[in-house]
């Protein structure tokens, strides 16, 4: 059954086409620059197992614009792979908060629209964009289901004194103030490939997931459950990211506001697109940074660095959490891909039973792989993350359940 699954963003949306629950990949795209002078749609699809791909350059106004192009695309006679639109039975919509309202994927209503509008107040960067997508495929593909995956539901098992900050307690009862952690999509599916890969249930699984990205997080997961992860209130806190710092003395930001006179809306901006790797670089991308720190790039030096004891902070804080751990997992575009943040990152943990195998690290492989040297007693494993396939599994369980 064709099955879609949007990714909405402020300015583009991510699309896949996938049968289910095959989950075999019909066609792709990403629509981009929406509202620019210029958008971009780049739309791919496998007709007899061949692959098509076709690049559209012209102004995208709306999202509601860019979809229905989407759709015109799925349907052509020479790039689409679907006869009509009411072809599309299930749409899976990536949502990032779903509060605590929401632990587990739901079918779209108009109260699931409300609440995920309420929610905006505390993601306004992610909310607002997930909920345009819904409403614009609601409009597009009116016969099919449309469900809601939320990236924090798989973070619903963190216990209260880890979700939990110590402020005064009506911000949590009143306002919702807590850890909701983000990328539990991702932690989630990589978990699952990696209980498979080690021969064990989901259940019995114990693991420290590192999804290294331009958005980036850990996540510990004991007996297949997350039950601690970086990410806060926010997707602020926690490792060093591509444009955002990760954790950060609240100090810092009062002594930004009060001596320095930085607006609350200035600092939303410093905080979200210009710390992180770019603040400390000039560059928000991983492979630039690493090709400065090639040619002795002091600051990429620096960034790297940091961004590695970040994360060997956080397993040796994980490890304490769990107990036995099985295994770590690398997973996304920069731990997928950059065996030096990798062999940074676990450089000095053998005491630990964490070593890996340089010459496995190095190699130019892709796909799942296990990284480990031969005496290592906890597995560091690299999964490619499959964001797209998990939402499609997830609302496939909905539409099979109705």
């Amino acid at each position: 059954m064709e099955t879609l699954v949007i990714n909405s963003g402020s300015s583009s949306v991510k699309y896949q086409l996938l049968d289910m629950p095959s989950g075999r990949v019909l066609g792709s795209g990403l629509v981009e620059r929406i509202g620019e002078e210029t958008g971009k749609i780049t739309h791919k699809v496998f007709i007899r197992e061949s692959l098509k791909e076709v690049v559209i350059e012209e102004r995208i106004p709306d999202h509601k614009e860019g979809l229905k192009k989407v759709a015109a695309l799925l349907t052509d006679d020479e790039f689409g792979i679907i006869s009509d639109v009411s072809d599309v039975k299930l749409v899976g919509h990536r949502v990032v908060l779903g509060g605590e309202k929401f632990s587990s994927t739901t079918e779209i209503t108009p109260q699931v629209k409300e609440a995920i509008e309420r929610l905006s107040v505390i993601a306004p960067l992610h909310n607002p964009p997930n909920l345009t997508g819904i409403e614009v495929a609601e409009h597009v593909f009116p016969e099919a289901l449309q469900v809601a995956v939320f990236d924090t539901s798989f973070h619903h098992t963190l216990p209260d004194y880890a979700f939990r900050y110590a402020i005064p307690d009506y911000f949590y009862t009143v306002h919702g103030i807590r850890v909701y952690g983000f990328h539990g999509t991702s932690h989630k599916y990589v978990a699952g490939r990696a209980a498979g890969l080690l021969g064990k249930a989901m259940d019995e699984v114990n693991l420290i997931t590192i999804h290294l990205g331009n958005g980036s997080s850990m996540a510990a997961v004991k007996n297949g459950k997350s039950i601690d992860t970086t990410l806060g209130l926010t997707p602020l806190a926690g490792l060093v990211m591509g444009t955002r710092p990760g954790d950060i003395d609240p100090g810092v930001l009062l002594y930004m506001a009060g001596s320095l006179g930085i607006s609350t809306g200035e600092m939303t901006k410093i905080l979200n697109k210009e710390s992180g790797f770019k603040g400390l670089t000039g560059f928000n991308d991983m492979r630039i940074i690493q090709e400065e720190y090639e040619k002795g790039n002091e600051k990429a030096r620096l960034a790297i660095e940091l961004a590695a004891y970040r994360i060997k902070k956080y397993i040796g804080a994980y490890i304490a959490a769990i107990g036995k751990v099985d295994a770590l997992v690398f997973t996304a575009g920069i731990g997928e891909n950059s065996a030096l943040m990798r062999e940074r990152a676990t450089r000095g943990l053998s005491h630990l039973g964490i070593a890996i195998d340089n010459e496995r690290n190095n190699a130019a492989a892709k796909g799942e792989r296990d990284i480990s040297s031969a005496d290592a007693k906890i597995k560091t494993l690299v999964i490619p993350t499959n964001e797209e396939l998990e939402i499609a599994m997830q609302a496939w369980k909905i539409f099979g359940s109705k």
